[in-house]
Formats: structure tokens, sequence, C-alpha cells
């Protein structure tokens, strides 16, 4: 299908500049990049009130807090050339409940995105994605929030879908998986539980990137322990300690973990989780998260986890993804280096991802 029939064209450099209020270097770079999001959590809202994916919508009822920060007309338009798209597990739902919602909304999630077939396909793998980019498309992934989903019995993972590539072991709420970073929910005695265990091993064995944002910092160890030493895991959207001490955010001995397995750590752009007060802050801070992930782990383990409509309070400055060349902006005012600033926009998700299912 040639670019002239997708109804989401991507923006040109001059638009760019204007729309972004960025540099033309800026908007050049960013436009020439691989970008591609971790953690996209529209879906959320999708179920919650028919959010309609395939429709541009503006910032929303609270000027870019919470909800409303994204959708596939502005990904595409934008430049974003790929996202997994997240399917947050509920809590209240039984083991066998919980199974049957995970079916119907992996399908749901999945018909959704391939019905905007002109301008977005479901990828895979790094493969799929460089193929579906190079002809002008947004890669779609699907990701899972929540391991729990899967129930007691795990049957979804004898034959998952291909196109679900990670799964988030734990969420805001501890389960029969293991203990989350939560301080209002550790209940959960067992930090990472036999059943957690298996997941882990069961999720190696599918090729599926097991997710270490959200647990607990033992769950965290015994989740390492039992991984195949052979396959990155992640991190997809978290903030961390050397910048903003917080109990949602990771230490530096964790970013070395990732980073020593080959793995990334996504900085999400919740700024309550970036530094201090309940103001909005800067995309500055999004910077400072990645700066220090780098220091740490190198080069090669930084990238973007934005969990844009995950209920999140975004950057004044930054406050849809339509902002997002902003970051590279100011990326170039701090003097990186072009490719340091590749990499964290894409590449070093891309290689973990190569490295995983090629």
């Amino acid at each position: 299908m040639s670019n002239a029939t997708r109804r989401w064209q991507r923006q040109s450099v001059d638009e760019c500049v204007q729309t972004a209020g960025v540099s033309r270097a800026a908007a050049e770079l960013f436009l020439a990049s691989d970008v591609v999001d971790l953690h996209v959590d529209s879906y959320i809202w999708v179920r919650v009130f028919g959010y309609r994916l395939d429709r541009e919508h503006g910032p929303g009822l609270f000027a870019g807090r919470y909800y409303s920060q994204v959708d596939l007309p502005r990904l595409c338009r934008t430049g974003i050339t790929g996202a997994t798209w997240v399917i947050t597990t509920n809590p209240l739902r039984g083991s066998r409940a919980r199974s049957r919602a995970l079916a119907r909304n992996l399908a749901a999630l999945g018909g959704l995105l391939g019905s905007a077939a002109s301008d977005v396909a479901l990828a895979a793998s790094a493969s799929d994605y460089r193929r579906i980019v190079d002809s002008g498309k947004h890669a779609a992934f699907i990701g899972l929030q929540g391991g729990n989903a899967f129930g007691s019995e795990m049957q979804l993972l004898d034959a998952p879908p291909k196109e679900l590539i990670r799964v988030t072991l734990l969420h805001l709420n501890s389960s029969p998986l293991g203990r989350t970073s939560a301080p209002l929910a550790n209940l959960q005695r067992d930090p990472l539980t036999p059943f957690g265990c298996s997941v882990v091993e069961r999720l190696n064995q599918a090729r599926i990137f097991v997710d270490l944002a959200h647990i607990d910092r033992r769950a965290f160890q015994r989740a390492l322990d039992v991984h195949d030493p052979k396959l990155p895991p992640i991190v997809t959207h978290t903030g961390v300690d050397g910048c903003y001490p917080h109990w949602r955010n990771l230490n530096d001995a964790q970013i070395r973990a990732i980073a020593q397995r080959g793995g990334v750590v996504g900085i999400m752009y919740h700024t309550p989780f970036l530094g201090p007060g309940f103001e909005r802050g800067s995309l500055r801070l999004v910077i400072d998260h990645l700066e220090h992930v780098i220091r740490v782990g190198g080069e090669h383990c930084a990238a973007l986890g934005s969990d844009w409509d995950g209920a999140i309070v975004t950057p004044s400055d930054m406050p849809t993804c339509r902002e997002l060349p902003r970051l590279v902006d100011e990326m170039l005012r701090r003097g990186w280096a072009h490719e340091r600033i590749q990499n964290v926009l894409g590449s070093n998700f891309l290689r973990s991802l190569r490295d995983l299912r090629g």
C-alpha cells in the first residue's frame, strides 16, 4: 500500500519544528530514528469508557493528565515508529475469570490494532518491526501487565500469541506470583512464590520478555535467579532512586543487574515518581533519569517507557505524545551524541528484542 493511501502520514521536519517547538536539528534526528515506547496503557480507557484508539483526540478534560495522551493517529503523525500496547490485569476477578478475560482482551486489542492496517501492523520480533517500519507503518507489539492474568493453569502459555512480547509479573497489587513494590499492597509473604518462579521459566521458554517493573526488590532478585541467564530481562517503565528515591523506582544494583544481562530500563513520564512535589515537572526530569541509567548501566541500557494513558501526570512541557521531540531537543542541548540519542529512542530495545527473538 502506498504512502498516499495512509490516513496518518508521518509529519514533515517543518511540521515537527512548528508543532513541537523544537530546533530543526532535533526534528531531523527524531524523524530519522527508531522511536519505540515500551509501555502504552491506552487500552485501559478502551475498556473503561470506549476510548477510540483510531481517532485523534485532544488533551482531554484534564489537559493531558491521566488519559488522552496518545492515540494511533497522533503516534503515527509524530513519528513514534513502535510501541508495546498493554493489557492490564483486573485483580478483582477470580483466577479462571482472569484467564478468560485475557484471551478476550488479546483478541480485542489485536483486532483494534489490526483494523488500522493501512497505518499499523502487529509485530512479534525485531525483524517484523524493521519490515513494518520500512513500509511506513507503526509497529505494534502487545504486552501484559500482571502475570496473574494467566490463572493457575497457565494454559495460554502453551501456545501464546506471537505478538505477546512481554509480561510484567506484578502490578500495583501482590498476587499468587509474589509481592509488588507498592507499599500498601505488600501482604504477600513470599517475595516471589514457586508459582511466580514457574511463570518466569515458562516465559523464558516462550521467548517472552520478563518485565520487572512494579516488583518488590527481593522478588526482583529471585526472578533473576531463576531467569535464563542467556536471555535479557527488562524493566519497561520506571524511575530510578539515584535521581529520586521512591518505592516505585529502581536502585543502582537493579539497573546493573538488567544491564549485565543485556536488558533495558525504560524511563516513564509520571512526574511524581521522577521528582518531589505534586506539580507537573519538566521533561528534564525524564532525561535526568535516563542519564543516571546510562551512568550506572552503560550506553545500551536506557530506553523510553512512557506509561502514557496509565493514569499518569506527564511533564507540563510534554503533556502528550505530540511533544515527544522536545526530549531530543533537550538531549542535544546537553551535548548528547546522536548515537546515544538514537540508542535511547529505540535502538537499545530493538537490540534486546533481537537477542530474545531475532
